[in-house]
């Protein structure tokens, strides 16, 4: 063993936040020989009948895969999901259309249950000899000073373990981010969106998925949408997002069903009505929740934060997953560029990582409108058209903005850059085109007022001199 590799198992990090975020990060960790203590409030999900918390699917893009075959483990995760190649929409009269995701064959996502996802991943991290798995522990605090992290057990009692660092993972209601605050002025900007969530489910029918199912399903309905990704039981799960005030007004079985017979009626089928009804009724519609942060490390470099904890943002873009496995990518950048000096690793990982996050936070807000109404109007069809003609002209020069924030792994903010960059092009372009019109029209215009004029000057003076010379 070498010294370095000396160095670094002598190295202990808490990473607070077990789900899906946290057990990739402590496999990257664990990859390098660094010790690692995992620690998550809830019960061992793979243990549990039921398990609390969010469950809509999850899908999985290239940023989220590059990180997952970093620690050897997307073939896996692959095998367990269902490969989405374009959007299907579902329009008020039941006809339906697919939008491409891209322009290649690799241009997919990949549908995954988030439960299954998690377990998975968990499994992964309880082969690695060197990560520690503490389930039902609750963080209390860090003590910068002694280096460290106290925990409630499941028992009530106070327990302490020390580390180098910790790292929460620990999601948008973030117990280390409040420590953080504590003893770093950390900017914190959390906003609660008016549409909710509830989920419902479409059975297999016949044994057979009642839809196709290699697409994400999307019933858009410009201020609100149902959506629904398949699973590897034939199932769908099928969301729906609804403005609360909406959802306060659905106050019986017969307006729920009214409601679904007049935005979604194809999807009743689907469903089933008795499914619609009690599902809305024994479910709470859920909150959608965006935060920024800064800076994400304390001025030690002792406290991280990542993921959600970090930049929690709406599902429409489907990159909360993505992005927070890629955050692992971009620390263990940092480690290395650093020799795996955490305190400077975490300050170079912060300068670089904050503007991304926030970006993709912003892109997400976004793609809700692209999802519930611009999908529906002509203007996107079109522009649609034109980004994927000029991509296969110039591949290199004009991406894409879906691309490049799912295919590729541009940082977020120069996704943005790059899409306003296209957005003035456009305008250009249109302009230019207006005026070359307009010039044609005018001098067409001109030409049509003046020809009779210059018709008759030329026969009554032009044509009778040249007779005179003859």
């Amino acid at each position: 063993m070498s010294e370095e590799t000396d160095l670094q198992s002598a190295k202990v990090v808490a990473i607070v936040g077990g789900g899906l975020g946290g057990a990739l990060c402590a496999c990257f960790f664990a990859k390098h020989d660094i010790q690692v203590h995992l620690f998550e409030l809830r019960p061992d999900i793979r243990t549990q009948k039921v398990v609390k918390g969010r469950s809509i699917n999850m899908a999985l893009s290239r940023r989220g895969r590059d990180a997952l075959a970093y620690v050897d483990c997307e073939t896996t995760i692959v095998n367990n999901g269902i490969a989405m190649r374009a959007r299907m929409i579902h329009d008020l009269d039941c006809t339906k259309h697919s939008i491409p995701y891209g322009t290649r064959p690799d241009h997919e996502i990949l549908s995954i249950d988030r439960r299954v996802l998690n377990e998975l991943l968990l499994t992964e991290a309880s082969r690695r000899p060197n990560i520690n798995i503490h389930f039902q522990h609750k963080f209390v605090g860090w003590d910068e000073d002694n280096k460290i992290a106290s925990f409630d057990d499941a028992s009530g009692n106070r327990v302490e373990f020390r580390a180098d660092a910790v790292i929460g993972y620990d999601g948008c209601h973030s117990a280390v981010r409040t420590a953080m605050m504590k003893t770093d002025a950390i900017n914190v900007a959390q906003e609660y969106f008016d549409t909710h969530y509830m989920e419902f489910c479409i059975s297999p029918q016949s044994k057979q998925f009642a839809m196709e199912p290699n697409y994400l399903h999307i019933w858009p309905r410009h201020q609100f949408m149902l959506i629904a990704l398949p699973n590897q039981d034939m199932s769908f799960t099928t969301t729906l997002f609804l403005p609360i005030s909406i959802f306060r007004k659905l106050k019986t079985a017969d307006d729920v069903l009214n409601f679904f017979g007049q935005y979604f009626p194809d999807a009743v089928s689907f469903i089933g009505t008795k499914e619609i009804v009690e599902t809305f009724f024994s479910s709470k519609p859920q909150p959608l929740i965006s935060t920024k942060c800064e800076p994400h490390a304390t001025y030690r470099g002792d406290m991280l934060l990542m993921g959600d904890a970090a930049h929690s943002m709406a599902p429409f873009y489907a990159q909360g997953m993505n992005s927070a496995f890629e955050d692992c990518i971009v620390l263990f950048d940092k480690l290395r560029e650093n020799d795996f000096d955490l305190p400077k690793a975490f300050a170079s990982y912060n300068d670089a990582r904050v503007c991304d996050t926030h970006a993709i936070v912003d892109l997400s807000m976004y793609n809700h409108r692209e999802m519930t109404h611009l999908v529906t109007l002509r203007s996107f069809h079109w522009r649609k058209k034109i980004d994927n003609f000029l991509y296969r002209l110039f591949p290199h020069w004009w991406i894409p903005l879906y691309t490049m924030v799912t295919f590729t792994r541009i940082p977020y903010h120069q996704c943005m850059a790059l899409r306003q960059r296209q957005d003035r092009t456009l305008q250009i372009a249109r302009r230019i085109g207006y005026t070359l019109v307009g010039f044609l029209v005018a001098r067409r215009f001109v030409w049509n007022t003046i020809k009779p004029f210059v018709v008759q000057f030329i026969a009554d003076e032009v044509l009778p001199r040249l007779e005179i010379k003859k």
